[in-house]
Protein backbone atom coordinates (compact mmCIF):
# COMPACT_ATOMS: atom_id res chain seq x y z
CA UNK A 1 0.00 0.00 0.00
CA UNK A 2 2.87 2.37 0.84
CA UNK A 3 4.35 1.84 -2.64
CA UNK A 4 1.04 2.66 -4.30
CA UNK A 5 0.67 5.83 -2.24
CA UNK A 6 4.20 6.99 -3.09
CA UNK A 7 3.88 6.45 -6.83
CA UNK A 8 0.38 7.97 -6.66
CA UNK A 9 1.92 11.11 -5.18
CA UNK A 10 4.57 11.23 -7.92
CA UNK A 11 2.02 10.78 -10.71
CA UNK A 12 -0.22 13.42 -9.15
CA UNK A 13 2.77 15.76 -9.01
CA UNK A 14 3.54 15.01 -12.66
CA UNK A 15 -0.09 15.73 -13.53
CA UNK A 16 -0.03 19.06 -11.72
CA UNK A 17 3.09 20.28 -13.51
CA UNK A 18 1.76 19.17 -16.90
CA UNK A 19 -1.87 20.23 -16.63
CA UNK A 20 -1.95 23.30 -14.38
CA UNK A 21 -2.90 26.44 -16.34
CA UNK A 22 -2.37 24.63 -19.65
CA UNK A 23 -4.82 27.11 -21.15
CA UNK A 24 -2.32 29.96 -20.75
CA UNK A 25 1.14 28.41 -20.41
CA UNK A 26 3.10 28.31 -22.58
CA UNK A 27 1.70 31.52 -24.08
CA UNK A 28 0.92 31.66 -27.78
CA UNK A 29 1.17 28.83 -30.28
CA UNK A 30 4.34 28.09 -32.20
CA UNK A 31 3.75 27.62 -35.97
CA UNK A 32 5.01 24.01 -35.87
CA UNK A 33 2.36 23.25 -33.25
CA UNK A 34 -0.22 25.12 -35.32
CA UNK A 35 0.75 23.13 -38.41
CA UNK A 36 -0.04 19.93 -36.50
CA UNK A 37 -3.31 21.49 -35.43
CA UNK A 38 -4.26 22.54 -38.95
CA UNK A 39 -3.58 19.06 -40.28
CA UNK A 40 -5.64 17.69 -37.39
CA UNK A 41 -8.54 20.05 -38.15
CA UNK A 42 -8.43 19.01 -41.80
CA UNK A 43 -8.50 15.39 -40.67
CA UNK A 44 -11.60 16.08 -38.57
CA UNK A 45 -13.32 17.50 -41.67
CA UNK A 46 -12.18 14.87 -44.19
CA UNK A 47 -11.89 11.81 -41.96
CA UNK A 48 -8.57 11.05 -43.68
CA UNK A 49 -6.28 9.93 -40.87
CA UNK A 50 -2.86 9.70 -42.50
CA UNK A 51 0.09 7.53 -41.60
CA UNK A 52 2.45 10.36 -42.50
CA UNK A 53 1.91 14.09 -43.03
CA UNK A 54 4.57 15.28 -45.53
CA UNK A 55 4.17 19.03 -44.96
CA UNK A 56 6.56 20.97 -42.73
CA UNK A 57 9.47 18.61 -43.48
CA UNK A 58 7.32 15.56 -42.74
CA UNK A 59 5.81 14.18 -39.53
CA UNK A 60 4.69 10.72 -38.50
CA UNK A 61 0.92 10.80 -38.33
CA UNK A 62 0.00 9.17 -35.02
CA UNK A 63 0.28 12.27 -32.84
CA UNK A 64 -1.63 14.46 -35.28
CA UNK A 65 -4.36 11.83 -35.53
CA UNK A 66 -4.64 11.74 -31.74
CA UNK A 67 -4.87 15.54 -31.74
CA UNK A 68 -7.65 15.27 -34.32
CA UNK A 69 -9.64 13.03 -32.00
CA UNK A 70 -9.21 15.53 -29.16
CA UNK A 71 -10.28 18.42 -31.40
CA UNK A 72 -13.49 16.56 -32.23
CA UNK A 73 -14.63 16.89 -28.64
CA UNK A 74 -12.73 19.87 -27.22
CA UNK A 75 -12.60 23.59 -28.05
CA UNK A 76 -10.27 24.30 -30.94
CA UNK A 77 -7.75 26.05 -28.74
CA UNK A 78 -3.96 25.68 -28.30
CA UNK A 79 -4.39 23.83 -25.00
CA UNK A 80 -6.40 21.12 -26.76
CA UNK A 81 -3.43 20.49 -29.05
CA UNK A 82 -1.14 20.25 -26.03
CA UNK A 83 -3.32 18.04 -23.86
CA UNK A 84 -2.18 14.79 -25.57
CA UNK A 85 1.44 15.79 -24.86
CA UNK A 86 0.60 16.33 -21.20
CA UNK A 87 -1.02 12.91 -20.92
CA UNK A 88 1.92 11.19 -22.58
CA UNK A 89 4.26 13.04 -20.24
CA UNK A 90 2.33 11.97 -17.15
CA UNK A 91 2.22 8.33 -18.23
CA UNK A 92 5.94 8.37 -19.02
CA UNK A 93 6.64 9.30 -15.39
CA UNK A 94 4.65 6.24 -14.30
CA UNK A 95 6.48 4.14 -16.90
CA UNK A 96 9.89 5.22 -15.60
CA UNK A 97 8.89 4.02 -12.13
CA UNK A 98 7.68 0.63 -13.40
CA UNK A 99 10.66 0.15 -15.72
CA UNK A 100 13.21 1.05 -13.04
CA UNK A 101 11.72 -1.49 -10.63
CA UNK A 102 11.73 -4.17 -13.30
CA UNK A 103 15.27 -3.41 -14.42
CA UNK A 104 16.85 -3.58 -10.97
CA UNK A 105 14.58 -6.24 -9.52
CA UNK A 106 15.74 -8.61 -12.23
CA UNK A 107 19.32 -7.78 -12.89
CA UNK A 108 21.02 -5.71 -10.23
CA UNK A 109 23.27 -7.88 -8.07
CA UNK A 110 21.95 -10.97 -9.79
CA UNK A 111 24.88 -13.12 -8.67
CA UNK A 112 24.69 -12.35 -4.95
CA UNK A 113 20.99 -11.40 -4.90
CA UNK A 114 21.44 -9.21 -1.80
CA UNK A 115 19.77 -6.01 -2.92
CA UNK A 116 16.53 -5.44 -1.10
CA UNK A 117 13.21 -4.35 -2.53
CA UNK A 118 13.54 -1.29 -0.36
CA UNK A 119 16.58 -0.05 -2.28
CA UNK A 120 15.02 -0.84 -5.64
CA UNK A 121 11.84 0.99 -4.68
CA UNK A 122 13.83 4.04 -3.61
CA UNK A 123 15.70 4.20 -6.93
CA UNK A 124 12.43 3.82 -8.85
CA UNK A 125 10.71 6.47 -6.73
CA UNK A 126 13.56 8.95 -7.13
CA UNK A 127 13.90 8.35 -10.89
CA UNK A 128 10.20 8.97 -11.48
CA UNK A 129 10.21 11.95 -9.10
CA UNK A 130 13.10 13.58 -10.95
CA UNK A 131 11.19 13.09 -14.21
CA UNK A 132 8.00 14.53 -12.69
CA UNK A 133 9.63 17.81 -11.62
CA UNK A 134 12.17 18.19 -14.44
CA UNK A 135 11.79 21.43 -16.40
CA UNK A 136 13.09 19.52 -19.43
CA UNK A 137 10.24 17.03 -19.24
CA UNK A 138 7.57 19.43 -18.00
CA UNK A 139 8.18 21.80 -20.90
CA UNK A 140 7.93 19.22 -23.69
CA UNK A 141 4.88 17.71 -22.01
CA UNK A 142 3.14 21.06 -22.49
CA UNK A 143 4.02 21.64 -26.17
CA UNK A 144 2.13 20.07 -29.07
CA UNK A 145 5.12 18.21 -30.52
CA UNK A 146 5.04 14.50 -31.35
CA UNK A 147 8.48 13.85 -29.80
CA UNK A 148 7.01 13.45 -26.30
CA UNK A 149 5.51 10.12 -27.38
CA UNK A 150 8.92 8.55 -28.09
CA UNK A 151 10.08 8.02 -24.46
CA UNK A 152 6.58 6.85 -23.52
CA UNK A 153 6.56 4.05 -26.09
CA UNK A 154 10.16 3.02 -25.43
CA UNK A 155 9.80 2.95 -21.64
CA UNK A 156 6.69 0.78 -21.71
CA UNK A 157 8.04 -1.47 -24.46
CA UNK A 158 11.16 -2.18 -22.44
CA UNK A 159 9.15 -2.59 -19.23
CA UNK A 160 6.94 -5.33 -20.67
CA UNK A 161 9.87 -7.08 -22.34
CA UNK A 162 11.95 -7.12 -19.16
CA UNK A 163 8.95 -8.40 -17.23
CA UNK A 164 8.73 -11.35 -19.61
CA UNK A 165 12.46 -12.03 -19.26
CA UNK A 166 12.24 -12.09 -15.47
CA UNK A 167 9.50 -14.71 -15.59
CA UNK A 168 10.61 -16.39 -18.81
CA UNK A 169 10.52 -19.90 -17.34
CA UNK A 170 6.73 -19.64 -17.23
CA UNK A 171 6.38 -18.38 -20.83
CA UNK A 172 4.18 -20.43 -23.16
CA UNK A 173 2.91 -20.03 -26.72
CA UNK A 174 -0.66 -19.76 -25.51
CA UNK A 175 -3.33 -17.10 -25.54
CA UNK A 176 -4.04 -18.10 -21.94
CA UNK A 177 -0.48 -17.31 -20.84
CA UNK A 178 -0.07 -13.83 -19.33
CA UNK A 179 3.58 -13.61 -20.37
CA UNK A 180 2.60 -14.27 -23.98
CA UNK A 181 0.45 -11.13 -23.83
CA UNK A 182 3.17 -9.17 -22.02
CA UNK A 183 5.54 -9.94 -24.91
CA UNK A 184 2.87 -8.99 -27.46
CA UNK A 185 2.00 -5.73 -25.66
CA UNK A 186 5.69 -4.87 -25.44
CA UNK A 187 5.95 -5.44 -29.19
CA UNK A 188 2.95 -3.19 -29.81
CA UNK A 189 4.61 -0.37 -27.87
CA UNK A 190 7.87 -0.93 -29.73
CA UNK A 191 6.09 -0.80 -33.10
CA UNK A 192 4.09 2.30 -32.19
CA UNK A 193 7.31 4.06 -31.28
CA UNK A 194 8.19 4.27 -34.97
CA UNK A 195 5.15 6.51 -35.42
CA UNK A 196 6.42 8.96 -32.79
CA UNK A 197 9.65 10.72 -33.75
CA UNK A 198 12.51 10.17 -36.16
CA UNK A 199 15.02 9.86 -33.28
CA UNK A 200 13.23 6.69 -32.12
CA UNK A 201 14.28 4.66 -35.15
CA UNK A 202 17.62 3.58 -33.68
CA UNK A 203 16.17 2.56 -30.31
CA UNK A 204 14.98 -1.01 -31.09
CA UNK A 205 18.69 -1.88 -31.24
CA UNK A 206 18.57 -1.53 -27.44
CA UNK A 207 16.80 -4.88 -27.21
CA UNK A 208 19.69 -6.58 -29.04
CA UNK A 209 21.85 -5.85 -26.02
CA UNK A 210 20.02 -8.53 -24.04
CA UNK A 211 20.82 -11.32 -26.49
CA UNK A 212 24.37 -12.07 -25.18
CA UNK A 213 22.97 -12.57 -21.69
CA UNK A 214 20.15 -14.98 -22.62
CA UNK A 215 20.91 -16.40 -26.07
CA UNK A 216 21.23 -19.96 -24.72
CA UNK A 217 17.71 -19.98 -23.28
CA UNK A 218 14.87 -21.30 -25.44
CA UNK A 219 12.17 -19.41 -23.54
CA UNK A 220 13.98 -16.14 -24.17
CA UNK A 221 13.87 -16.73 -27.92
CA UNK A 222 10.22 -17.75 -27.81
CA UNK A 223 9.23 -14.56 -26.00
CA UNK A 224 11.47 -12.48 -28.26
CA UNK A 225 9.80 -13.97 -31.33
CA UNK A 226 6.36 -12.82 -30.19
CA UNK A 227 7.77 -9.42 -29.22
CA UNK A 228 9.49 -8.86 -32.58
CA UNK A 229 6.68 -10.19 -34.78
CA UNK A 230 4.11 -8.02 -33.01
CA UNK A 231 6.36 -4.97 -33.33
CA UNK A 232 6.90 -5.56 -37.04
CA UNK A 233 3.18 -5.97 -37.70
CA UNK A 234 2.41 -2.68 -35.93
CA UNK A 235 5.20 -0.76 -37.69
CA UNK A 236 4.56 -2.33 -41.12
CA UNK A 237 2.10 0.29 -42.49
CA UNK A 238 4.61 3.07 -41.88
CA UNK A 239 7.39 0.96 -43.40
CA UNK A 240 5.30 0.40 -46.54
CA UNK A 241 4.63 4.12 -46.75
CA UNK A 242 8.35 4.91 -46.62
CA UNK A 243 9.10 2.30 -49.30
CA UNK A 244 6.56 4.00 -51.54
CA UNK A 245 7.70 7.52 -50.54
CA UNK A 246 11.43 7.25 -49.94
CA UNK A 247 11.86 11.04 -49.98
CA UNK A 248 9.92 11.25 -46.71
CA UNK A 249 12.04 8.73 -44.81
CA UNK A 250 14.84 11.11 -43.83
CA UNK A 251 12.93 14.38 -44.18
CA UNK A 252 15.31 17.23 -43.48
CA UNK A 253 17.79 15.03 -41.59
CA UNK A 254 20.27 15.10 -44.48
CA UNK A 255 20.06 18.90 -44.61
CA UNK A 256 21.19 19.34 -40.99
CA UNK A 257 23.53 16.34 -40.82
CA UNK A 258 27.04 16.84 -39.48
CA UNK A 259 28.27 14.82 -42.44
CA UNK A 260 27.17 17.61 -44.78
CA UNK A 261 29.64 19.89 -43.04
CA UNK A 262 33.10 20.60 -44.52
CA UNK A 263 34.60 19.49 -41.18
CA UNK A 264 32.43 16.53 -40.05
CA UNK A 265 34.92 15.01 -37.58
CA UNK A 266 35.48 18.31 -35.80
CA UNK A 267 31.77 19.13 -35.70
CA UNK A 268 30.91 15.66 -34.43
CA UNK A 269 33.42 15.99 -31.58
CA UNK A 270 32.03 19.43 -30.65
CA UNK A 271 28.46 18.11 -30.74
CA UNK A 272 29.36 15.23 -28.43
CA UNK A 273 30.91 17.64 -25.95
CA UNK A 274 27.92 19.99 -26.10
CA UNK A 275 25.44 17.14 -25.67
CA UNK A 276 27.34 15.69 -22.71
CA UNK A 277 27.55 19.14 -21.17
CA UNK A 278 23.88 20.00 -21.58
CA UNK A 279 22.89 18.12 -18.43
CA UNK A 280 25.16 19.97 -15.98
CA UNK A 281 26.66 23.01 -17.70
CA UNK A 282 25.05 24.72 -20.72
CA UNK A 283 21.63 23.59 -21.89
CA UNK A 284 19.57 24.20 -25.00
CA UNK A 285 19.58 27.87 -25.94
CA UNK A 286 16.25 27.75 -27.80
CA UNK A 287 13.73 29.80 -25.82
CA UNK A 288 10.96 27.29 -26.64
CA UNK A 289 12.99 24.35 -25.35
CA UNK A 290 14.58 25.82 -22.27
CA UNK A 291 14.81 28.87 -20.03
CA UNK A 292 17.90 31.06 -20.40
CA UNK A 293 20.09 28.18 -21.59
CA UNK A 294 20.12 26.55 -18.16
CA UNK A 295 21.43 22.98 -17.78
CA UNK A 296 18.76 20.39 -18.49
CA UNK A 297 19.11 19.02 -14.96
CA UNK A 298 18.62 20.98 -11.78
CA UNK A 299 22.01 21.46 -10.06
CA UNK A 300 21.65 18.78 -7.36
CA UNK A 301 19.95 16.33 -9.72
CA UNK A 302 22.84 16.85 -12.12
CA UNK A 303 25.32 15.92 -9.40
CA UNK A 304 23.32 12.79 -8.58
CA UNK A 305 23.37 11.89 -12.27
CA UNK A 306 27.18 11.94 -12.24
CA UNK A 307 27.23 9.90 -9.00
CA UNK A 308 24.84 7.43 -10.64
CA UNK A 309 27.16 7.04 -13.64
CA UNK A 310 30.07 6.25 -11.30
CA UNK A 311 27.97 3.69 -9.40
CA UNK A 312 26.77 2.08 -12.62
CA UNK A 313 30.36 1.74 -13.88
CA UNK A 314 31.38 0.12 -10.60
CA UNK A 315 28.41 -2.26 -10.78
CA UNK A 316 29.42 -3.23 -14.32
CA UNK A 317 32.97 -4.09 -13.30
CA UNK A 318 31.72 -5.98 -10.25
CA UNK A 319 29.84 -8.32 -12.58
CA UNK A 320 26.38 -6.75 -12.32
CA UNK A 321 26.43 -5.99 -16.02
CA UNK A 322 22.91 -6.00 -17.40
CA UNK A 323 21.31 -2.93 -15.78
CA UNK A 324 24.33 -0.62 -16.34
CA UNK A 325 24.75 -1.95 -19.89
CA UNK A 326 21.10 -1.20 -20.70
CA UNK A 327 21.33 2.33 -19.31
CA UNK A 328 24.63 3.20 -21.01
CA UNK A 329 23.67 1.68 -24.36
CA UNK A 330 20.34 3.51 -24.17
CA UNK A 331 22.15 6.82 -23.67
CA UNK A 332 24.48 6.13 -26.60
CA UNK A 333 21.67 5.15 -28.99
CA UNK A 334 19.51 8.12 -27.98
CA UNK A 335 22.46 10.49 -28.35
CA UNK A 336 23.23 9.44 -31.94
CA UNK A 337 20.48 11.49 -33.65
CA UNK A 338 21.52 14.46 -31.51
CA UNK A 339 25.25 14.52 -32.15
CA UNK A 340 25.05 13.85 -35.90
CA UNK A 341 22.97 17.01 -36.35
CA UNK A 342 24.48 20.46 -36.70
CA UNK A 343 21.31 22.36 -35.88
CA UNK A 344 20.77 24.20 -32.59
CA UNK A 345 23.27 22.34 -30.44
CA UNK A 346 22.77 21.30 -27.73
CA UNK A 347 19.28 20.21 -28.69
CA UNK A 348 17.08 19.06 -25.81
CA UNK A 349 14.09 18.16 -27.98
CA UNK A 350 16.11 15.83 -30.19
CA UNK A 351 17.64 14.38 -27.00
CA UNK A 352 14.25 13.60 -25.44
CA UNK A 353 14.92 9.83 -25.52
CA UNK A 354 17.97 10.30 -23.31
CA UNK A 355 15.79 11.49 -20.43
CA UNK A 356 14.63 8.16 -18.89
CA UNK A 357 18.12 6.66 -18.40
CA UNK A 358 19.38 10.03 -17.16
CA UNK A 359 16.72 10.09 -14.44
CA UNK A 360 17.29 6.44 -13.57
CA UNK A 361 21.01 7.05 -13.13
CA UNK A 362 20.23 10.11 -11.00
CA UNK A 363 17.96 7.84 -8.96
CA UNK A 364 20.88 5.48 -8.40
CA UNK A 365 22.98 8.41 -7.22
CA UNK A 366 20.24 9.64 -4.91
CA UNK A 367 19.71 6.19 -3.40
CA UNK A 368 23.44 5.91 -2.68
CA UNK A 369 23.57 9.28 -0.93
CA UNK A 370 20.45 8.64 1.14
CA UNK A 371 21.63 5.23 2.30
CA UNK A 372 24.73 6.82 3.76
CA UNK A 373 22.48 8.22 6.49
CA UNK A 374 22.59 5.98 9.54
CA UNK A 375 19.79 7.80 11.34
CA UNK A 376 16.41 7.10 9.73
CA UNK A 377 14.86 10.33 11.00
CA UNK A 378 17.71 12.41 9.61
CA UNK A 379 17.45 10.52 6.33
CA UNK A 380 13.69 11.14 6.11
CA UNK A 381 14.12 14.84 6.95
CA UNK A 382 16.88 15.33 4.37
CA UNK A 383 14.89 13.51 1.69
CA UNK A 384 11.72 15.50 2.39
CA UNK A 385 13.64 18.80 2.32
CA UNK A 386 15.40 17.85 -0.91
CA UNK A 387 12.18 16.82 -2.69
CA UNK A 388 10.40 19.95 -1.47
CA UNK A 389 13.26 22.04 -2.84
CA UNK A 390 12.97 20.34 -6.25
CA UNK A 391 9.22 20.96 -6.36
CA UNK A 392 9.66 24.62 -5.44
CA UNK A 393 12.50 25.04 -7.94
CA UNK A 394 10.48 23.47 -10.79
CA UNK A 395 7.47 25.63 -10.00
CA UNK A 396 9.52 28.82 -9.93
CA UNK A 397 11.50 28.05 -13.07
CA UNK A 398 8.54 27.01 -15.20
CA UNK A 399 5.50 28.93 -13.95
CA UNK A 400 7.26 32.11 -12.86
CA UNK A 401 10.47 32.66 -14.83
CA UNK A 402 9.70 30.81 -18.07
CA UNK A 403 5.94 31.43 -18.29
CA UNK A 404 6.19 35.16 -17.65
CA UNK A 405 9.21 35.83 -19.83
CA UNK A 406 8.69 38.03 -22.87
CA UNK A 407 11.26 35.91 -24.67
CA UNK A 408 9.03 32.88 -24.13
CA UNK A 409 6.00 34.75 -25.47
CA UNK A 410 7.98 35.72 -28.55
CA UNK A 411 9.29 32.20 -29.05
CA UNK A 412 5.73 30.84 -29.07
CA UNK A 413 4.41 33.55 -31.42
CA UNK A 414 1.98 34.95 -28.86
CA UNK A 415 1.43 38.02 -31.05
CA UNK A 416 0.08 35.82 -33.87
CA UNK A 417 -2.41 34.22 -31.49
CA UNK A 418 -3.58 37.70 -30.52
CA UNK A 419 -3.98 38.61 -34.19
CA UNK A 420 -6.02 35.45 -34.75
CA UNK A 421 -8.31 36.26 -31.84
CA UNK A 422 -8.72 39.81 -33.13
CA UNK A 423 -9.79 38.42 -36.51
CA UNK A 424 -12.26 36.08 -34.81
CA UNK A 425 -13.82 39.00 -32.98
CA UNK A 426 -14.63 40.84 -36.22
CA UNK A 427 -17.99 40.37 -38.00
CA UNK A 428 -18.01 37.39 -40.32
CA UNK A 429 -19.14 39.44 -43.29
CA UNK A 430 -16.25 41.92 -42.98
CA UNK A 431 -13.40 41.34 -45.46
CA UNK A 432 -10.16 40.54 -43.68
CA UNK A 433 -6.71 40.42 -45.32
CA UNK A 434 -3.58 38.96 -43.74
CA UNK A 435 -0.55 40.31 -45.62
CA UNK A 436 2.16 37.65 -45.20
CA UNK A 437 5.60 39.22 -45.53
CA UNK A 438 7.31 36.62 -43.34
CA UNK A 439 9.50 33.92 -44.85
CA UNK A 440 9.86 30.28 -43.97
CA UNK A 441 8.79 26.97 -45.44
CA UNK A 442 5.74 27.24 -47.67
CA UNK A 443 2.68 25.15 -46.88
CA UNK A 444 0.27 25.10 -49.80
CA UNK A 445 1.68 28.42 -50.95
CA UNK A 446 1.57 30.20 -47.59
CA UNK A 447 4.64 30.58 -45.31
CA UNK A 448 4.72 28.56 -42.09
CA UNK A 449 4.44 31.59 -39.81
CA UNK A 450 0.84 32.09 -40.92
CA UNK A 451 -0.12 28.66 -39.55
CA UNK A 452 -0.71 30.04 -36.06
CA UNK A 453 -3.30 32.55 -37.30
CA UNK A 454 -4.85 29.88 -39.51
CA UNK A 455 -5.37 27.55 -36.54
CA UNK A 456 -6.78 30.22 -34.24
CA UNK A 457 -9.23 31.34 -36.95
CA UNK A 458 -9.78 27.83 -38.38
CA UNK A 459 -8.94 29.04 -41.90
CA UNK A 460 -6.39 26.46 -43.06
CA UNK A 461 -8.78 25.21 -45.72
CA UNK A 462 -9.77 27.43 -48.65
CA UNK A 463 -13.44 26.84 -48.00
CA UNK A 464 -13.05 28.12 -44.44
CA UNK A 465 -11.23 31.22 -45.68
CA UNK A 466 -14.12 32.04 -48.00
CA UNK A 467 -16.68 31.28 -45.32
CA UNK A 468 -15.00 33.61 -42.80
CA UNK A 469 -13.81 36.22 -45.32
CA UNK A 470 -10.19 35.85 -44.23
CA UNK A 471 -7.63 35.90 -47.05
CA UNK A 472 -3.87 35.41 -46.96
CA UNK A 473 -1.97 37.57 -49.44
CA UNK A 474 1.68 37.13 -50.42
CA UNK A 475 3.81 40.05 -51.70
CA UNK A 476 3.77 38.79 -55.29
CA UNK A 477 -0.02 38.41 -55.21
CA UNK A 478 -0.76 42.08 -54.56
CA UNK A 479 -2.65 43.53 -57.48
CA UNK A 480 -0.44 45.58 -59.80
CA UNK A 481 2.28 45.52 -57.16
CA UNK A 482 0.68 48.36 -55.23
CA UNK A 483 2.54 48.53 -51.92
CA UNK A 484 -0.03 50.96 -50.50
CA UNK A 485 -2.69 48.22 -50.70
CA UNK A 486 -5.09 50.64 -52.39
CA UNK A 487 -6.56 47.65 -54.21
CA UNK A 488 -8.08 46.35 -51.00
CA UNK A 489 -11.83 47.07 -50.85
CA UNK A 490 -12.72 50.01 -48.65
CA UNK A 491 -13.67 49.05 -45.11
CA UNK A 492 -11.59 45.86 -45.12
CA UNK A 493 -9.53 44.86 -42.11
CA UNK A 494 -5.82 44.53 -42.91
CA UNK A 495 -3.06 43.03 -40.78
CA UNK A 496 0.56 42.45 -41.74
CA UNK A 497 2.78 39.66 -40.42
Amino acid sequence: MKKIILIGIVVALAAFFRLYDLKNVPPGLYPDEAMNGNNALETVVTGDYKIFYPENNGREGLFINIQAVFLKFLPREPWALRLPSALFGILTVLGIYLLTRELFKNFWDQEENKKTDKRVELIAFLASFFAAVSFWQINFSRIGFRAIMAPFFLVFSLYFFLRVIRKRKDFKFSAFNSLFWCAAIGGVFMGLGFYSYIAYRAMPALFLLLIPFFYKEKKFWQATTIFVITGIIVALPLGIYFIQNTQDFLGRTAQVSVFSSPTPAKDLAINIIKTAGMFNFIGDGNARHNYAGKPELEFITGILFIVGIIIAVRCFYKGEKIAPAVLFFWLILAALPVVISNEGMPHSLRAILMAPPVFILAGMGGEKILNNFKNEKAKAFFMAAFLAYLISSANNEYFVQFAKSQETANAFSKNYVEIGRELNALPKEKLKYVIVNSGGTDVRGVPMLAQTIMFITDTFLREKQKEKNIYYVLPDERKKGQEDLSWVPEGSFIVKI
